[in-house]
């Protein structure tokens, strides 16, 4: 091992590990007084209610530490959503017993702490509350944003996951008092757990095929337990749970991660073999878009479902993306909006947490490339433009207002709020950057059959379907990947100035179905006629360099 190894080796884990834990033993030893004045407990908070759901801790003069959890009593205002919550109203929400720990890896260094807890009945047993309006559960976390000064990452990251349609926790924002300390903003998560509202596989029972939950961290946590593949990568049990997974199920699924990461390494064209493909697409686009510094090798989840009900690899859900649009501040590169992540062993070798290479190897593939694309290029027409991306930050923004406030008057080491607003700007701006980033280095677009691989050549308008139709039909058409440009024919344009346009009898424009800048791919558009009589119309697709039109009819 070279010196220049040894050295980052050394400077990393010094950064990551050591210096986090000998701030936090300076801070709790009183040495430096300016810097504990920063974290100090103010405890006359002037308020008397919440737009927020307001959660209640007391442990009864126990501290709550990280190797085990401890009884504690809890209570929760919650008025349902939308309406205001009192400090003086009831605990009306949850007013009963929990089990309380810290979690957390670096981030436990944090004077803001993070929570585990558990609801219990009296007797100490699981008990399934539903809490804040989420489906019943026990487990959950209590997610309070230090280091994210913008207090949304994790919240934007699950609602985005959601909205595409890929499960991840969803979020409640609260304000917590721990022994009738104010303690700030925090996100009310729900647990990875196997669960009909969470992941929803099959009872691991009678059927050793699944369902599984399998995770890729970081050596630490509650019934830790783990086995290398013989590729080398690292894989927890999660679910089953390793004190109680049999030595059955977990030869079972060792074989079957050992049989997969063969495929990838040998025959990785084949990978859609083991793999639910559009999974991993999304996965990825998430883990890329928000350039999570964790993605794919740490808080890393994947799971599969019995073979009768579908038995290939699924990834996800997400988790921990706090460190994600630019705001990992223990990477020296990562507030760039550059670069794949999907990379980030190649280009941080020093780091031992690593990209299993399977992605790698999917991310090589063309036909998988080729369907990142696609899906990339759907999800900017909703879920990833700037309106509506933009949109939800705002209405984030609005809604956490006052609560912001009081949380930043007590953690006054994080951020001046008068600054919150720049924050705000910094994040957009950096989104802006990445998602150019990200279009100015996709892929054109082909066929993906692999073998039998056709680029889109030319302009299509296609017959819509179906035809007579009555009130909706489909219109198809497609655009090549091989436009040059007007002024320098040795370039290929990456966008197309489309419109397609319906047209009655008269020649006159009943309705534009798309007027936008559109790159090279197949579009497909549902035309609802609900509000035209029956008759013949015309559809017409113009761009600079095609024109055609065809007739359909409209019978009602």
């Amino acid at each position: 091992m070279n010196k220049y190894l040894i050295l980052r080796l050394i400077d990393y884990y010094l950064r990551k590990f050591i210096f986090p834990i000998i701030i936090l033993f300076l801070l709790n030893q009183n040495l430096f007084p300016q810097l504990k004045k920063e974290y100090s407990v103010q405890k006359n908070y002037d308020f008397e209610y919440s737009n927020l759901p307001l959660f209640f801790i007391n442990t009864n003069g126990q501290e709550i530490v990280d190797e085990y959890r401890i009884d504690a009593d809890m209570g929760v205002i919650y008025n349902d959503s939308g309406k205001v919550n009192y400090l003086a109203d009831s605990l009306n929400n949850y007013n009963g017993k929990i089990t309380i720990e810290l979690r957390g890896s670096s981030s436990i260094a944090y004077p803001k702490k993070q929570f585990r807890i558990e609801t219990v009945d009296s007797t100490g047993e699981n008990l399934n509350v539903k809490l804040c309006g989420l489906p019943k559960e026990n487990d959950w976390i209590l997610n309070g944003p230090y280091n994210d000064k913008t207090l949304l990452r994790n919240a934007i990251s699950y609602g985005l996951s959601n909205k595409i349609g890929r499960y991840a926790s969803r979020v409640v924002f609260v304000e917590l008092f721990l022994n009738s300390e104010y303690q700030g903003v925090y996100l009310l998560l729900e647990t990875v757990k196997r669960d009909k509202h969470r992941v929803n596989i099959a009872e691991n029972l009678n059927d050793i095929s699944g369902g599984y939950i399998v995770k890729i961290d970081k050596m630490d946590g509650e019934n830790y337990d783990m086995w290398y593949s013989n590729y080398g990568t690292p894989y927890q049990y999660h679910y089953p749970k390793a004190n109680e997974i049999t030595a059955k199920q977990k030869s079972y699924i060792q074989n079957y991660f050992n049989d997969f990461e063969e495929l990838m390494f040998t025959h990785p064209e084949n990978y859609k073999n083991f793999i639910d493909d559009g999974s991993f697409v999304d996965h990825l686009i998430l883990g890329e878009f928000t350039k999570n510094v964790d993605a794919f090798r740490l808080s890393s989840y994947l799971y599969k479902d019995r073979d009768s009900i579908n038995g290939k690899l699924f990834a996800g859900p997400i988790w921990d993306y706090n460190l994600t649009f630019g705001d990992a501040w223990n990477e020296e590169d990562m507030f760039r909006a550059d670069g794949w992540q999907v990379n980030y062993t190649i280009d941080h070798p020093y780091d031992g947490f690593r990209v299993p290479f399977w992605w790698n190897k999917l991310f090589e593939n063309q036909e998988f490339k080729e369907k990142f694309t696609r899906r990339w290029y759907s999800l900017r027409e909703n879920v990833l433009s700037y309106d509506s991306l933009f949109s939800t930050i705002d209405s984030l923004v609005d809604y956490t207002a006052e609560a912001r406030v009081r949380n930043f008057n007590k953690w006054t080491g994080i951020i001046n709020p008068n600054n919150y607003y720049d924050e705000i700007l910094t994040l957009k701006g950096w989104i802006i950057r990445r998602i150019n980033w990200i279009e100015e280095n996709l892929p054109n677009i082909t066929s993906t059959n692999e073998e039998n691989p056709t680029v889109i050549s030319e302009f299509n308008l296609y017959q819509n379907y179906p035809n007579p139709f009555n009130p909706t039909t489909t219109i198809e058409y497609s655009i090549p990947s091989n436009v040059k440009s007007e002024t320098s024919k040795a370039k290929l344009i990456t966008q197309v100035s489309v419109q397609l346009n319906i047209y009655d009898a008269l020649g006159n424009v009943v309705k534009t179905l798309v007027n936008k800048n559109q790159r090279p791919g197949n579009y497909k558009i549902n035309f609802d006629a609900t509000a035209l009589s029956s008759g013949v119309y015309f559809y017409q697709l113009k761009t600079d360099h095609f024109i055609q039109s065809k007739k359909m009819l409209l019978l009602k």
